[in-house]
């Protein structure tokens, strides 16, 4: 058994950079690449194109990246896992196995762990009585709009990761695992570990390493608050992990490439999109962030240790993505002199003609750009005099409505304002409306969900 595993962080979200995660592939020695593509959103978006197109539903880039990395990542011995077979892992799967035949990569293995996907028992889930009760607002009356239901996807555990490893998959594939199982499913199945008391700690410290590294770039410099020294973001190195068999790690990056690794870029990223810092609950386990000693191990090196954990929940996280409504956008932007007052008389006039149009909606919002879009009600004050002065000031508009053609009527009202708006207004392209998708999330008996692997061969 190896005392060390050595990862790489590939991707941060779908549409990621992927020459950091080649610099990663090149020019270090891993034993896994792994790569995050999905949000909560992501799996009502796959879903819709899979209903278009059965062949669909599975993150393109996952697949694109795979193809350009298996013939490195074979020749160097590293296993690639991603959680990019979003809603249709068994098509990104044979897609993945249709390129390693073309490239002459036989033999080639390729996992599909499925088992997240529970938009079809959903009416199961009514039956039973669960309370399915909304994360966020409390309800408990999700059934009352199951004919809206797009998806339901559960926050599912390394397990299936950790099979597939086990059946000697050179890529595993996966659906809407955490995002941090992508790391702990490998070093799960390096060391042997199992979900029993003697190894929670354990357990809850490749959960927090791959929390801090699962955004990549975002522990090596991006967003931080320090942004300004920050060197050449736009050549940023991705993190590397080297995980012990003690639950201890270092991570650090390529040397040379961009950004920085020290005790606070890994600190702002551990407290990303967290809620109780004692209590990170994620369905392998329960991580204490609170026991944790961050400390510089070298130049753009740290060290991690002390985790602490506790079993896993009982319950899973089950994310529901339902229809609910439509959105009609519009923008323009007005020049100096009194670039204030032209937005007010544009939008003095853009509720004009939506009265005339008689607009359905059920929210109409405004914002100025380059005075509140950003902070709201919490912009700072500003008198007309002073946003008169301005160069140039931008006006949003956007529409809530139950069907796309009051939608539709945003963009219309928009255009009109071309010889009906103040002088000197500027346009972009006319925005199409677009569906509303709204998130329920909730929790379910770990019971519910059963993960399954099948691999394919090359």
């Amino acid at each position: 058994m190896k005392e060390t595993v050595r990862l790489g962080a590939g991707s941060g979200f779908w549409g990621d950079a992927m020459d950091p995660a080649l610099e990663l592939l090149e020019r270090e020695r891993l034993d896994y690449l792994c790569f995050d593509f999905l949000a909560e959103l992501t799996m009502a978006l796959l879903q819709r194109q899979k209903a278009k197109d059965p062949g669909a539903g599975y993150v393109p880039d996952a697949v694109a990246i795979m193809r350009a990395m298996m013939a490195r990542a074979r020749a160097t011995g590293t296993r690639l896992i991603s959680n990019g077979g979003g809603v249709n892992v068994n098509a990104a799967a044979a897609r993945i196995v249709e390129d390693a035949r073309s490239l002459g990569l036989t033999g080639l293995r390729v996992a599909a762990v499925e088992g997240d996907d529970l938009t079809d028992r959903m009416e199961t889930l009514f039956a039973d009585g669960l309370p399915l009760e909304n994360m966020d607002t409390g309800a408990r009356n999700l059934a009352d709009f199951k004919q809206d239901i797009v998806c339901a996807h559960a926050y599912v555990d390394a397990s299936g990761i950790v099979e597939g490893l086990r059946q000697d998959a050179d890529i595993v594939i996966a659906g809407r695992v955490s995002d941090n199982a992508l790391y702990v499913g490998p070093i799960m199945h390096e060391f042997g570990w199992r979900y029993d008391s003697a190894h929670l700690d354990r357990i809850a410290a490749a959960i927090a390493i791959g929390h801090i590294v699962e955004c990549a770039a975002g522990c090596t410099g991006g967003m931080s608050s320090r942004f300004d020294q920050m060197p050449a973001m736009g050549r940023v190195g991705f993190p590397v992990v080297d995980f012990r068999s003690d639950g201890t790690a270092e991570i650090s990056k390529t040397a040379g490439s961009g950004g920085k690794v020290d005790p606070l870029t890994v600190a702002e990223h551990l407290v990303y999109e967290i809620a109780n810092p004692r209590a990170y609950l994620m369905p392998d386990g329960v991580a204490d962030f609170t026991t944790l000693e961050i400390s510089e191990a070298g130049p753009d090196r740290v060290r991690v240790a002390g985790a602490r954990g506790r079993p896993a929940p009982d319950e899973l996280k089950l994310v529901v993505g339902l229809r609910d409504g439509w959105i009609g956008e519009s923008m323009a932007f007005f020049p100096w002199p009194n670039a204030y007052d032209r937005v007010l008389k544009a939008q003095q006039t853009m509720l004009e003609r939506f009265e005339r149009l008689r607009l359905q909606a059920t929210d109409i919002h405004f914002d100025i750009i380059g005075l509140n879009m950003l902070h709201g009600p919490a912009a700072p004050a500003i008198d007309a005099s002073q946003a008169n002065q301005l160069p140039e000031l931008g006006l949003r508009c956007a529409v809530r409505t139950r069907t796309a053609d009051e939608a539709d009527k945003v963009r219309r009202a928009a255009a009109h304002l071309w010889i009906m708006g103040p002088g000197g207004t500027s346009f972009g392209t006319p925005i199409k409306p677009r569906p509303v998708i709204s998130l329920w999330p909730t929790l379910i008996p770990r019971s519910y969900v059963r993960q399954t692997v099948a691999v394919l061969q090359a």
